[in-house]
């Protein structure tokens, strides 16, 4: 028996529609799977990552566990400014750049730039 892949992701929101209009249109996350009144699914790469409003999804405002690789940092950042979302300045690590936004309930998303080998 063993871990075969990560099911899903979870965030926590206190307004579906706003969740879905800043992960899909903001953000540009793909919708797919599951949509109810409660639970709306987007596809990232092969894994699932949802937001929801019931209670054992946790405390809006309280997650901060989701990092989005994107290919040009700058580029990314330049394009959610002009959508009216702001994520801070990059920091250089050793092997990467990463900045930090947050959705409109405070729940943070961190996006991450790999640097060439």
């Amino acid at each position: 028996m063993s871990v075969s892949r990560i099911a899903f992701i979870m965030y926590p929101v206190t307004d579906l529609r706003r969740a879905v209009a800043f992960y899909r249109d903001g953000l540009g996350l793909e919708q797919s799977g599951l949509n109810n009144g409660f639970w709306v699914e987007f596809e990232v790469a092969g894994t699932t990552f949802g937001v929801g409003t019931f209670e054992q999804v946790g405390t809006p405002g309280t997650a901060q566990s989701l990092a989005l690789e994107v290919a040009d940092l700058p580029a990314f950042r330049t394009t959610l400014a002009g959508r009216g979302i702001e994520a801070s300045e990059p920091h250089e690590l050793a092997a990467c750049w990463i900045s930090v936004l947050r959705d409109p309930d405070g729940n943070q998303i961190w996006l991450h730039q790999l640097k060439p080998e």
